[in-house]
């Protein structure tokens, strides 16, 4: 019977220490997918490195299972694919074979972008090789029920998954760019310049003015802006490739369903009222823009 006495206290401390939880769960999130390193989001949350560490671990394993169970029978049209760089631990021409054997060295994430509803549908981390490729592709169609306009750049191992994946049913194209020779001294901080540019159809027939990589080439800038792993020229890269994969995880779900999209976001109603809207509600996947809290208590429950 004392027991009884004490069940509604100790309930509702139950419930004010979750609340607090989740708000400094949200907060540390809040901290990774706005750019900030793990010791400056550390600093700023007033917490220990290896928390950090832990949640991102955590919420990157749980997220990757949500996506593969909730992100599927999209009605994409569509889709561009591409590749963005980065490195995990050391750079490829100083990591030993050693290094390599642990995921060291350069590191590419696969990333597939509706070109409508600027939803990121699918990626990959891994090698630039045909396996990952394959992996990547498979992923891609997965998550579709339409026959979609693919497009890519001119990487020759698209060619042979998209028709593994797609068969016939699929209009693919690539966009083929030419570049020049790098001047002396702007090897290391400028990219080469493009003297050529122009499309070549694939598979099926696919509409030339569709044919681009404009939308998620503008999404790799996006990432190297609000991903601090993939910053350049600083010492804020992963050390492990589990890390590398489970953050950049945490910023695609903030990207997918808690950021609105600047193109997506239109006025409403007479007042000139504009309504956040997000790649995810833009897909049809959800009715409103999601806070950090639902994003963590809907992935960890």
């Amino acid at each position: 019977m004392p027991a009884l006495a004490y069940s509604r206290p100790l309930m509702y401390t139950y419930h004010i220490v979750n609340q607090k939880k989740t708000a400094a769960r949200a907060k540390i999130v809040r901290c990774l997918c706005e750019g900030n390193s793990i010791r400056a989001t550390a600093r700023i949350c007033d917490c220990a490195i290896n928390t950090v560490v832990k949640l991102s671990l955590e919420m990157g394993a749980a997220r990757i299972e949500w996506h593969s169970a909730n992100v599927v029978n999209l009605n994409s049209l569509v889709v561009q694919v591409d590749e963005i760089w980065a490195f995990v631990g050391c750079k490829e021409k100083v990591a030993t074979a050693e290094k390599k054997a642990e995921g060291q060295g350069d590191c590419w994430t696969w990333t597939a972008l509706d070109s409508d509803s600027k939803l990121m549908i699918s990626w990959n981390v891994g090698p630039r090789d045909d396996s990952t490729c394959r992996d990547f592709i498979d992923d891609l169609g997965y998550r579709l029920k339409n026959r979609i306009q693919l497009s890519s750049d001119g990487l020759a191992l698209y060619n042979n998954a998209v028709k593994m994946t797609f068969g016939a049913n699929v209009d693919y194209g690539q966009v083929i760019k030419v570049y020049g020779q790098e001047e002396g001294g702007e090897k290391r901080y400028s990219p080469a310049i493009c003297t050529s540019c122009h499309t070549k159809a694939i598979t099926g027939d696919p509409m030339n003015s569709l044919i681009s990589t404009s939308h998620v080439e503008g999404q790799n800038l996006n990432i190297r802006m609000g991903c601090r792993r993939f910053t350049r020229l600083t010492n804020a890269f992963s050390k492990k490739v589990e890390n590398h994969t489970m953050a950049i995880s945490i910023y695609f779900m903030f990207y997918n369903f808690v950021r609105p999209h600047q193109t997506l976001t239109k006025e409403s109603g007479k007042a000139g009222n504009r309504y956040p809207t997000t790649p995810a509600m833009a897909a049809g996947l959800t009715d409103h823009a999601w806070t950090f809290e639902e994003m963590i208590e809907t992935v960890l429950g």
